[in-house]
């Protein structure tokens, strides 16, 4: 394939998985062109993003590729915060990196790429796109049997990383096949240590630079004391399992299920185990908490209904099929079988094994095998 007419823009960090993207791509003879994103972060908190942005800037220099700045705060504080901080006021778990892939980096930045005349946009995800030939009647539903003469249609699929540990196709399952046509994962088919290799064989400063985690802004400070600063305490009753009030705590929004600490029980004796939250009512906002967790398992569900459901194909799968589904980031795929609700669009997912803390606004992302065909988020 002829590179050498095709324009890259390619998102770079400042980080390492990045920075080896943009010298793979320069080396198969793409056009090559590095943008920083600028997303908003509160005033109060610090983060390194000019530093990010000055070693974007100093790689690009050292490949002798053009350098943008992209201005997308607006988009994000709109698009991933606000929704963050809704979610939260809902007594539900958002995932920020599933809508700043969605909302920002396929999202605005494709667009200003393709609007600028390029052909591709790329970024340092561990994950891979191919794009393959399926029979038409593969995405006609109900099926059809195939004809002699079967007319092929190209398709995307997304695909898990080489690298199991780094994998990242779980914040990707928004993807349609509008987008994966034009984006590249240089990085998809190697390992982290691949990829450091690179960088020191190339000579990039970001080789030993430490990998960010996501939300830069929230990592630095514990997510509830975040939050505070964009929800207003409001204090209510803690309950024990027959409820009565045994303390209080600040906001039951700030607390997710199996949370331990933040609240005060008021109503203990000295032989009193830990406390762990089972139960919360953001109408009424009051939290409920037992000291038997582990005993009762309370969290564990083998069903779970899902909504806002994006299949990557553009078409459901095949539903009598059993697929591997993951509920967090990094969990062991788990099998499971995907139903569809009769009365409305969402999904069931009922799983072989029980679900620990499966929390609603979480993701819950299909696999079969390596291909990831979607997702939706738990009601």
């Amino acid at each position: 394939m002829n590179n050498k007419n095709k324009k890259v823009f390619v998102g770079l960090s400042g980080g390492v998985d990045s920075s080896v993207s943009a010298v793979l791509l320069k080396n198969k003879g793409y056009d090559v062109t590095g943008v920083f994103i600028k997303v908003w972060q509160p005033e109060f908190v610090k983060c390194d993003w000019r530093e990010d942005r000055l070693d974007a800037m100093r790689i690009c220099a050292k490949l002798e590729i053009p350098f943008v700045d992209l201005d997308l705060e607006e988009e994000y504080k709109k698009q991933v915060f606000d929704y963050m901080i809704e979610e939260y006021k809902n007594g539900r778990t958002p995932n920020p990196d599933v809508m700043c892939n969605k909302a920002i980096k396929f999202g605005g930045f494709l667009k200003f790429a393709l609007d600028n005349g390029a052909d591709y946009v790329a970024t340092g995800h561990y994950a891979r796109s191919v794009e393959r030939e399926f029979p038409i009647s593969n995405f006609q539903f109900p099926k059809k049997e195939f004809s002699n003469s079967q007319e092929l249609e190209n398709r995307f699929e997304l695909l898990a990383g080489k690298d199991d540990n780094k994998d990242q196709s779980y914040f990707l399952w928004t993807l349609t096949q509008d987008q994966l046509k034009y984006i590249l994962f240089p990085v998809g088919h190697l390992e982290k240590p691949r990829v450091r290799e690179l960088a020191k064989k190339y000579d990039l400063l970001t080789a030993e630079k430490k990998d960010s985690q996501g939300l830069c802004f929230v990592g630095m400070v514990e997510m509830k004391d975040f939050l505070k600063r964009f929800l207003q305490e409001k204090r209510g009753d803690v309950l024990n399992e027959n409820g009565n009030i045994i303390g209080y705590h600040d906001g039951a929004f700030y607390y997710t299920f199996g949370q331990r600490h933040g609240f005060v029980i008021t109503e203990k004796t000295s032989d009193d185990k830990p406390y762990f939250v089972i139960e919360k009512s953001i109408e009424k906002n009051t939290i409920t908490v037992s000291e038997k967790l582990h005993e009762k398992n309370i969290f564990d569900k083998k069903e779970i209904e899902i909504e806002n459901i994006n299949w990557i194909s553009g078409n459901e799968p095949d539903l009598d099929k059993k697929y591997q589904a993951r509920i967090r980031y990094r969990q062991p795929l788990q099998s499971c079988k995907i139903y569809k609700n009769s009365s409305s669009e969402n999904f069931k997912v009922i799983f072989d094994e029980h679900q620990k803390s499966a929390s609603s606004g979480q993701s819950v992302v299909f696999y079969d095998d390596e291909v990831c065909l979607g997702g939706g988020i738990i009601c």
